[in-house]
């Protein structure tokens, strides 16, 4: 009798996951305006993240007047900034990387792949500094006590 409500709660889950296999294999394309509404949304996150990033450069600048100017009335040497072309690049270029750094389109290139490799667990590097060395085992003249 215990085994009906355990046959039928199996086959009750077996039936939900085939509909939701169902489900989840057929999902229809997006409508027009749903893709246009997405864009649309996406546009609007790309400005404001636009105008975020224009917002943390204007407060870094207010921060670095502010901060030499103090300086320079507690008597501090101040050097200038550094110049740089261009300082907002790093800042507002997004990162356009496919791969791996230094692997294009992430596949390993010629050099990479004639590079030697070398590992410490597989014995082909020298231990680290940083590696504590192994107990010497004990010697075999010292008397120890039973």
């Amino acid at each position: 009798m215990k085994q009906v409500p355990t046959m039928l709660r199996a086959a009750v889950a077996i039936v939900f996951a085939g509909v939701t296999c169902q489900a989840l294999a057929t999902l229809a394309p997006p409508t027009p305006a749903a893709a246009q509404a997405q864009a649309a949304k996406k546009a609007a996150a790309d400005a404001q993240a636009a105008k975020d990033k224009e917002s943390l450069l204007a407060s870094m600048d207010s921060l670095s007047t502010r901060w030499r100017g103090a300086a320079k009335a507690k008597g501090l040497t101040v050097h200038p900034p550094t110049p740089v072309a261009a300082p907002t690049v790093a800042v507002t270029m997004p990162a356009k990387e496919t791969g791996p750094a230094g692997q294009p389109n992430g596949k390993l290139t010629a050099a990479g792949a004639a590079a030697p490799k070398t590992s410490e667990k597989e014995g082909t590097a020298a231990p680290s500094k940083d590696v504590k060395p192994a107990p010497s085992p004990p010697a075999a003249t010292v008397k120890t006590v039973k």
